[in-house]
């Protein structure tokens, strides 16, 4: 059965379209999908995102452990820094996509998210036996996200530390922030390829931070934004997520996340299904563009010449395109390549399409980084 997150009184008020996301309730809209998207790539978007699992662990030796079950080489973060890969099983498969934050020096203090409960269940069986504590706390500190290329200029009179991109650059986290005098947890990242914020916050003060917000931010241009129009921007991004792009029978190479696997950091959780999944893994993520099908296309066989190659994990009706279809797909490494001409199975009909590069929305992720908005 779903669970409510703190926000949802809000959310409720405003919507009776819901569905469920690792296992919470979520707006699928709230107003408009495209005005919801319009906001995000034009000014900015408010999104409740507490339903990403939420794990601290402290105590000596904390990042190394940490360090022995994520495919990234997160001893090299520095203090403040977020690093983003996999969360292998023992047989070098996905559990989860997730990031892993530097609280100290010393690495007796990581913050980690991602989405699947067997996250908190793995560390805490590695830490049995050790000073490390292991504490689970999604619902405890629930969170919204800020996008867009305005969502600086949206909080920076409500914050007592300087946001610029000098102080606060891209795939940090900041733990003295306090926005409208509320503590608030926040990092510098999201799902959208845009500028943008988490905001972390205590439980009892939710509602207080959602209505500063909305308040403020809403006459600026401010959209609340559903899980559709959070599709249009994780697929024109590029960003994956569990349950579609993978499962656990799924290698991070095929889920677009082999270059975090770091194979020379030592023994770490998967490592030898990794050494194997390499170069045996046949199909990788990318893009493809159809002449038709919108989300009809989601899960639809591509065929090169006559003969199946991969499938669409997910398709839309891409606004950044035009209103053409995209979506994120896998193919064998040899059709990889933009440009390649591939046909899709779309219920009864065969639809002409292309691979192209990927992702298609800023692929150097220059928004997301930029220094200030007017220079986008």
């Amino acid at each position: 059965m779903s669970k409510e997150t703190a926000f949802y009184p809000r959310l409720k008020a405003l919507t009776d379209e819901w569905m469920d996301l690792f296992g919470y309730w979520a707006p699928l809209t709230v107003t408009d999908t495209l005005e919801e998207y319009r906001a995000v790539r034009e000014t900015a978007g408010l999104m409740d995102f507490t339903m990403l699992r939420k794990v601290d662990l402290d105590g000596p030796g904390a990042l190394d452990l940490v360090n022995r079950v994520v495919t990234r080489d997160v001893s090299k973060l520095e203090q403040g820094q977020i690093g983003y890969g996999a969360l292998c099983a023992e047989d070098g498969k996905m559990v989860d996509d997730c990031t892993v934050m530097r609280r100290d020096a010393a690495g007796d203090h990581v913050r980690f998210c991602g989405a699947n409960d067997r996250d908190y269940e793995i560390f805490s069986r590695l830490a049995e036996g050790t000073q490390i504590q292991v504490r689970e706390f999604t619902d405890e500190m629930p969170h919204l996200c800020l996008q867009g290329p305005l969502s600086r200029q949206m909080l920076q009179p409500l914050a007592n530390q300087d946001l610029s991109n000098a102080s606060f650059p891209y795939y940090r986290f900041r733990e003295d922030v306090e926005i409208a005098g509320i503590p608030i947890f926040m990092t510098r990242l999201g799902y959208t390829a845009e500028l943008g914020y988490e905001l972390w916050v205590d439980r009892g003060r939710a509602l207080e931070l959602w209505d500063v917000l909305v308040e403020t931010t809403e006459p600026q241009g401010m959209k609340l934004i559903g899980m559709a129009a959070l599709d249009l921007f994780r697929i024109e991004g590029g960003f994956i997520i569990g349950g579609i792009e993978y499962d656990p029978t799924v290698s991070p190479y095929e889920a677009g996340l082999g270059w975090s696997v770091a194979l020379d950091k030592g023994e770490f959780q998967g490592r030898a299904g990794l050494e194997r999944d390499r170069s045996a893994t046949a199909l990788r993520l990318t893009s493809v563009v159809l002449e038709s099908g919108g989300d009809d296309a989601s899960g639809a066989p591509l065929s090169v010449d006559g003969a199946e190659v991969g499938f669409v994990t997910q398709a839309i009706v891409s606004p950044f395109l035009g209103g053409k279809t995209l979506g994120l797909a896998k193919v064998g490494k040899e059709q990889a390549e933009a440009g390649t001409k591939v046909t899709a199975r779309v219920g009864d009909d065969t639809v002409a399409g292309e691979i192209v590069a990927h992702p298609v929305y800023d692929p150097k992720r220059s928004r997301a980084k930029e220094t200030e908005p007017s220079e986008s």
